[in-house]
């Protein structure tokens, strides 16, 4: 049996010879192939926090209904579905006093010329937080963005949602050009999304901006402290977009229990010390009860940057920081999608990568999605694409690369030259090797509907997340979702979160032009057997590592951790009445000094 890893160094991906092992280990292989001896953990990669043996006892590959299914299967009681959700926020946050706090809303109204519509932005974020709040009856605070947004709501800025069923609340929070510029164009994107990311993009840090970002921070505090029904909610906060905010909200509500989840990467402590506002942004964070992160790579980073910045203990055993009176636990929960249901049909789409590029039957096609984004490694990968066509001309006619790359922050320069950069390359591709019956490339800088993103994901052969760094990178994910006939490639890069959790992709260096273009060679001619061997654990692993599991996991470490809280408090106001009590019952001093005087005075 040949097995391929693709995280040596020796290529792509390296082949291993295993000997078959005679006789008595033959009905033991025989075991594991059926299932009956089931880890749940695909690609053997040990997990944090895992559930214990006697409840993965039925995660075997037929309770997912991916390969053979057994007879009389267990069922997988330690997948988390939204169900599972549901039930966890019934029985644990009822009444809870919850608030979710996002740039990001999960409703936008825009004015059309029939009138005002409401949509619901794409993205696993949304679809994760809201069972939380419809869940809990609680508030969602997001900035209203929409051009129909201040319409829709209340006196106080208000409004039910969803539209037709609510059962939560969504306050937005305005802010003018000025603000929006310098807090999120500014501050957010061109100070703190380059020095996250190791793209090599220097970050720009203009006091403006940071007075910008700390105004809009606060004005979410007050927010927050507005919207709270008592003096203790659960506040979860969302993302680069509100560093400040945890320290801002602990000086309103002291007894709050305060997660924040960080979704991009948090870098070593020599990138971060560059930052002027380091001691700022890490005492903001350290408001919160838990910092949430999508690798442990990113908790160990913020650790060194809190050793090294701040007067602070702590702890790298259970990862915690003692600061301020207060401790703070570092975690990681890395994100993820929605596994699709078998029922869900994928609409017709309203394209086909083949037909827009002619393909012939028997052509491969190449897909890469993401956002346009300089960290996404556009450029490197078309280049790797041409190197390919260079290097291997018998490939020329036979594959294509279709790129989905959706427009993004088009208000900052560097963006926008990116753009012209990646349009650029892609014409000058075409131009080489395009001929009469064959073009190479096709570069589609626009927005595309989730179902045809689903029915691409399905037509391609292979699919490339060649990102220079990402916290997570979804689309990776996405990939392996649609494949149900556990077929085709996906290639990911090393620096990309995803590559932790699906080692049974193609590993590549993004910067690594050579080697992206040996990784594609090895893509194309990789045989079925071993594509469906890889794609069936990667299938397992995002079934399993899905979006409600991301949510579910972090809402039960803060139900832990409110329950201490509350347990500790009880305590201590026992202790305290205790003592009180004590010093009820205990003789004034001047008393026994009198009275031992007058035992010791004789009688006349």
């Amino acid at each position: 049996m040949s097995v391929q890893d693709n995280n040596t160094e020796h290529g792509p991906y390296h082949p291993v010879t295993f000997e078959r092992l005679p006789g008595r280990f033959d009905k033991l292989r025989k075991l594991i192939r059926g299932g009956w001896l089931w880890t749940g953990r695909a690609g053997g990669v040990p997990e944090e926090n895992a559930a214990p043996a006697d409840q993965l006892h039925g995660m075997r590959p037929g309770a997912s209904g991916e390969g053979p299914a057994g007879v009389g299967e267990a069922p997988n009681r330690n997948l988390w579905d939204l169900a599972r959700l549901r039930n966890l926020i019934k029985h644990d946050l009822a009444g809870t006093d919850m608030i979710l706090v996002s740039n990001r809303e999960p409703y936008m109204h825009s004015m059309q010329p029939d009138g005002i519509r409401c949509e619901m932005p794409a993205g696993g974020l949304v679809s994760a937080l809201e069972p939380i709040a419809r869940g809990c009856g609680g508030t969602w605070i997001a900035h209203g963005s929409g051009s129909a947004d201040r319409e829709t709501v209340d006196a106080n800025d208000r409004l039910r949602v969803p539209p037709g069923e609510p059962s939560y609340t969504l306050r937005r929070v305005w802010l003018s050009e000025e603000e929006e510029k310098g807090y999120y164009l500014g501050y957010a994107n061109e100070s703190l999304w380059p020095l996250c990311h190791n793209a090599f993009v220097r970050p720009v840090f203009r006091q403006q901006d940071w007075e910008h970002y700390r105004t809009v921070n606060a004005r979410f505090a007050d927010a927050v402290a507005q919207e709270a029904r008592s003096e203790a909610p659960m506040v979860i906060v969302q993302d680069y977009h509100f560093a400040l905010l945890p320290r801002m909200i602990r000086e309103r509500l002291p007894n709050a229990t305060i997660v924040t989840f960080w979704h991009i990467p948090w870098p070593n402590a020599e990138v971060f010390g560059i930052c002027p506002h380091a001691a700022e942004l890490l005492d903001g964070l350290l408001g919160s009860d838990i910092i949430g992160f999508q690798v442990p790579l990113f908790r160990i980073n913020l650790i060194d940057c809190v050793e090294r910045t701040l007067e602070s203990r702590v702890s790298r055993e259970d990862w915690s920081v003692r600061y301020g009176g207060k401790t703070s636990r570092n975690c990681t929960y890395p994100i993820s999608i929605a596994w699709p249901a078998r029922s869900e049909p994928v609409a017709v789409p309203a394209l086909s990568a083949r037909k827009s590029l002619d393909m012939k039957a028997d052509a491969k096609l190449i897909l890469a999605v993401g956002r346009l984004d300089y960290t996404k490694g556009i450029p490197e990968f078309l280049a790797a694409f041409e190197d390919l066509l260079l290097r291997y001309p018998e490939w020329r006619g036979r594959i294509h690369l279709y790129y989905v790359a959706a427009p993004s922050r088009g208000g900052v320069e560097s963006y926008r030259n990116l753009r012209r950069q990646c349009l650029k390359i892609s014409a000058a591709i075409n131009a080489r090797f395009e001929t009469e019956d064959y073009k190479p490339l096709q570069f589609m800088d626009e927005h595309f509907a989730r179902d045809d993103l689903r029915a691409l994901y399905r037509e391609a052969d292979i699919c490339a997340v060649p990102s220079l760094h990402d916290g997570m990178n979804l689309v990776a994910k996405e990939f392996v979702a649609e494949r149900e006939n556990s077929d085709g490639v996906l290639i990911l890069s090393r620096f990309a979160g995803a590559a932790q959790e699906l080692p049974e992709a193609l590993a590549v260096n993004p910067f690594d032009i050579a080697q992206l273009a040996s990784t594609l060679k090895a893509a194309l001619e990789m045989p079925l057997v071993e594509q469906g061997e890889r794609m069936h654990r990667m299938r397992e692993t995002v079934r399993n590592k899905n979006i409600y599991r991301w949510a579910g996991r972090m809402l039960e470490d803060a139900v832990r951790l409110r329950s201490r809280k509350r347990l500790l408090k009880v305590r201590t106001a026992a202790q305290e009445r205790g003592r009180r009590r004590n010093l009820r019952t205990q003789p004034d001093p001047a008393t026994l000094n009198r009275a031992r005087n007058d035992a010791n005075t004789p009688d006349p």
